[in-house]
């Protein structure tokens, strides 16, 4: 005989969670975690088929919209087409984009896309999803930021930049949202196997470079992530907020990664980094 499920078995049940980002990757392990513990999900990103594939996976209670969170009219219409479904009480900002390069090459363009949609993207998911909280009485955001955040990684710097201001984009959110019932915090993953570090997962001496500098010894999953992402939107963390939580197998403890043995084939000028540095 089975046993009947309590509501301390499905914590979330009832909630509403819009995730960007969502049809892959951390945003996916989030909608995994979130829905286990009996939220409701929309996701949002950029691809259609991806979406619709994770819908289908989820099964019911996952919802799809396409969303390029760079795109202010459209991010403000899709959380409030959310929220008339049923009331908003979560927002993950998990849509981002990676990329590599000299400073002194790195095209503008490049650099615009990359703080557009990691930097800018966030921005407009919290100024809009922050706003619809409030009016529903308070929830939680969280933001997916990276280590990169606080640690250099040589020939990223959009990325890390993006990253560090995405930190203090959430601390300052959640400095002037507490008073209205919403909390904002930021998970910052390692290494994690997702499409977007597949090129960084395909190099072996990359991957050798964050072992060694990983405590635990191992590249992260999205569930790792999306674990942390559900306990910093659930009930556990009322008493949290403003909080940037290294979820890294204990890389943030050593230093940023060597990248260098991706690109040296691209730039054959490039100058390995001192063992002194």
């Amino acid at each position: 005989m089975c046993a009947a499920t309590s509501s301390t078995d499905r914590p979330l049940a009832g909630q509403h969670a819009l995730i960007t980002g969502g049809g892959s990757g951390i945003g996916l392990g989030a909608a995994r975690a979130l829905m286990a513990d009996g939220a409701e999900v929309t996701l949002c990103g950029r691809s259609a088929e991806r979406l619709e594939a994770a819908v289908s996976a989820l099964g019911d209670g996952a919802h799809a919209r396409t969303l390029d969170v760079a795109d202010e009219d459209r991010t403000a219409e899709v959380i409030a087409e959310a929220n008339e479904r049923r009331s908003l009480s979560i927002v993950v900002a998990s849509a981002g984009m990676g990329g590599a390069g000299p400073v002194t090459g790195w095209p503008l363009e490049n650099w615009q896309q990359v703080l557009d949609t990691n930097l800018t993207g966030a921005f407009l998911t919290i100024k809009h999803g922050g706003a619809t909280l409030a009016a529903n009485g308070g929830g939680a955001i969280c933001a997916v930021s990276s280590i990169a955040g606080s640690h250099t990684h040589r020939f990223m710097s959009a990325y890390t930049v993006s990253k560090a201001g995405l930190n203090m984009l959430v601390r300052n959110a959640a400095d002037e949202l507490g008073a209205l019932g919403v909390r904002v915090n930021a998970v910052a993953p390692g290494l994690v196997e997702t499409d977007i570090s597949q090129a960084l997962q395909d190099s072996p001496e990359v991957n050798e470079d964050y072992r060694q500098n990983m405590p635990l010894g191992r590249r992260g999953t999205a569930d790792d992530i999306g674990s942390a992402i559900r306990f910093l939107c659930g009930p556990e963390s009322s008493w949290v907020t403003g909080v940037v939580l290294p979820i890294d197998g204990g890389h943030h403890l050593r230093r940023g990664p060597n990248i260098d043995p991706l690109l040296a084939p691209f730039m054959p000028d490039l100058a390995p980094p001192s063992p002194e540095a």
